[in-house]
């Protein structure tokens, strides 16, 4: 409602719900990150409604480039991802948040997306792809062109190793095109943008919905969609036309 209320009607039943955030800042903490600042818009309405959430820098922990679980098995000496990941094993939403350099996510955005993608072959408890029923959303930030470009991208690649991504599941905020303010400069206009705080509304009350959705129905039905019976020859009802 216009004077801040909440409307007849306002969805509950998200307490059980878990979100994990990772900001792909090239800043370590405690330098400040203009990421964060619109990690915190979304963070705020999921803990109002009583779901757990965390923010994970990832700059600031010493994960290893790959495209395996644990990196330490192929060469590299340190690798603290297995020890981030039980945060995205628990939780119900994950949102990949990160600004814009050159037009396109950060490295430290790219790495976590392969570092998913490490996990992407593993299956659920019903046989299913590990991320099957995990909702996945984008926050992106940025004083240059890219917004759209970075989503994308993100998103694609949240939903092709399984995620699930409800309507309107983006939302960022960018300053004019050259050198300018970024979100959480005194004067970017940032944090009062109505249509960044309308997306970034959105996208959070999407990504619970969907998220509950899932939860409630026990996930998605275990037919038509396990790797290890189709290998096993059950294919759902698939024909080759060229046997007929």
């Amino acid at each position: 409602m216009e004077d801040g209320t909440e409307p007849a009607g306002t969805p509950s039943g998200y307490s059980g719900l878990k979100a994990v955030f990772f900001n792909g800042t090239l800043k370590r903490s405690p330098q400040t990150s203009n990421t964060d600042g619109l990690i915190a818009i979304s963070r705020r309405i999921m803990e109002k409604q009583g779901v757990s959430t965390r923010v994970i820098r990832t700059v600031d922990h010493d994960i290893a480039s790959g495209v395996y679980p644990d990196m330490r098995q192929y060469g590299w000496a340190t690798d603290e991802w297995p020890e981030l990941y039980p945060a995205v094993k628990d939780a119900d939403i994950v949102v990949v948040a990160g600004p814009i350099w050159l037009g396109d996510n950060s490295s430290q955005t790219k790495k976590l997306i392969e570092r998913l993608y490490a996990h992407s072959g593993e299956l659920n408890g019903k046989g299913q792809w590990a991320f099957y029923p995990k909702v996945g959303g984008c926050l992106i930030t940025g004083n240059e062109d890219g917004i759209k470009h970075c989503s994308m991208n993100i998103l694609y690649s949240l939903q092709h190793i399984g995620f699930s991504i409800p309507p309107q599941a983006d939302a960022g905020w960018i300053g004019p095109v050259g050198p300018g303010p970024s979100y959480l400069d005194e004067g970017s206009g940032g944090p009062e943008s109505d249509f960044t705080n309308r997306n970034t509304t959105f996208m959070t009350w999407n990504l619970l919905h969907l998220a509950k959705t899932l939860k409630d129905a026990g996930g998605y039905p275990a037919y038509g969609n396990l790797p290890d019976e189709w290998k096993a020859g059950t294919h759902f009802g698939f024909e080759n036309p060229e046997y007929r």
